[in-house]
């Protein structure tokens, strides 16, 4: 029975103890930085397919040649946008580390674990910082959709000529890249409709994949706008409450440093009565 009953408080402690860790998680910004780290990793990844994709379709079916190492040509701006790409993925996995993390320490949850803690002017500054971050990235992040919604307008209109069987006879429409400044204006790298390459090209699965990751990474930037909304709702909410704490605190100390003055006074007035009366 001893044993029975043992057993039963470890367990109903280890459930406790359970209960109050969960209580402890900040479920907004994890759900923030969940849908951050997903729509970065899905811009990054289909991004990155999408441009090598770009590539292979210049080279094949447009015939466009990589210049010389030292001139700047649609492939060296893809090159930088690749590694753009890298650190993008690599500062936002330590940005959305962070933000849990300022989360963690602002949430009411870690005071009703680990007790009444002390809100200092290094913590306020911290907030506005990240609050003041997160607005930054949010339009960042605005301007990168944006962006990326060029090469899906360009893909979606080029699938869109190979998808349309409805041409008339006699009429031609060509791709031109100078349309779109990735070639120079003096190269004429065009592909028309009724050609072996554009038959080639809207049958290959270059165009139909590329297209589609573009579509995914366009998908990607706008859950990471979401996310960075999320995160500036949640840090304003902490921020609220790391004011109310300091405030809280501010009157505590006030309310504490009176009682003890007037204990005081009280224990004055009492000894020299009692000095009186002696």
């Amino acid at each position: 029975m001893e044993e029975d009953m043992d057993e039963r408080q470890t367990q109903k402690g280890c459930l406790e103890c359970c209960i109050k860790c969960l209580g402890g998680i900040p479920y907004p910004s994890l759900i923030a930085t969940i849908l951050l780290y997903a729509g970065v990793a899905l811009f990054c990844g289909c991004g990155h397919e999408a441009l090598s994709g770009t590539v292979t379709i210049l080279q094949n079916y447009f015939e466009v040649v990589r210049g010389p190492v030292d001139s700047l040509d649609v492939f060296t701006i893809i090159d930088i946008i690749k590694y753009v790409i890298y650190g993008i993925a690599s500062a936002f996995f330590v940005y959305g580390i962070l933000l849990m993390v300022e989360g963690f320490f602002t949430s009411g949850a870690i005071k009703d674990l680990y007790g009444d803690f002390k809100i200092t002017t290094c913590g306020r500054c911290v907030s506005a910082w990240f609050i003041m971050l997160t607005y930054i990235f949010m339009l960042t992040w605005l301007g990168v959709t944006a962006f990326t919604s060029l090469p899906v307008f360009i893909y979606f209109n080029i699938w869109n000529i190979c998808q349309n069987t409805t041409i008339p006879e006699g009429v031609t429409l060509c791709l031109d890249p100078r349309h779109y400044g990735i070639v120079p204006i003096e190269e004429g790298k065009t592909v028309c409709t009724g050609s072996d390459k554009f038959y080639k090209m809207c049958e290959s699965n270059e165009l139909d994949m590329t297209f589609h990751l573009f579509v995914c990474s366009l998908a990607g930037a706008g859950a990471a706008v979401i996310a960075m909304i999320h995160y500036l709702m949640v840090l304003s909410a902490n921020w609220a409450y790391v004011k109310d704490a300091c405030r809280m605190q501010k009157y505590e100390d006030t309310k504490s440093k009176e009682e003890q003055e007037l204990h005081d006074i009280h224990s004055t007035r009492s000894k020299e009565r009692l000095n009186a009366y002696t």
